[in-house]
């Protein structure tokens, strides 16, 4: 009796445990596609990011850290006024608390730069702008 106990109990240890790597094997690999990425940030969002100031000189550029930081930029219609971002994108995910924006104004007062406000509505224009293409960039990598 005890003997059939053993390989009773044997059996089924065997049966969970190749219950258990089954399952396993079917566990999806992949990722969410808003949050495929070989960075340490959302592809999308650094894109889109990278994209969007591309009008601006690039001080720094770091994927990793997911920074870009631009150089000062005069509008050629502007010639008195240049301005300087600091795109952010914080997270993984395609979100909109993943990215932050922040800029530097500066007016030129007789041959000096000065520093000078920035509307809240430019930085809050320029983050739907990233927020938007990196939505199109993802809606045309993933189909569906």
């Amino acid at each position: 009796m005890t003997r059939r106990k053993t390989i009773a109990a044997a059996l089924l240890i065997a049966t969970l445990v190749s219950a258990g790597c089954a399952r396993s094997i079917r566990t999806p690999t992949q990722l969410a596609p808003s949050r495929v990425t070989t960075i340490g940030v959302n592809s999308y969002l650094w894109r889109a990011a990278i994209d969007t100031v591309s009008f601006a000189p690039l001080l720094q550029a770091n994927v990793n850290s997911g920074v870009i930081i631009t150089d000062w930029y005069t509008n050629p219609r502007s010639p008195g006024e240049r301005v300087k971002l600091t795109v952010s994108v914080l997270d993984q995910d395609l979100r909109a608390d993943a990215l932050r924006v922040a800029a530097s104004r500066q007016v030129n007062q007789g041959g000096a730069w000065v520093d000078a406000p920035v509307q809240a509505a430019t930085v809050q224009k320029l983050e739907e702008i990233i927020l938007t293409r990196a939505r199109d960039l993802r809606r045309v990598a993933v189909p569906g």
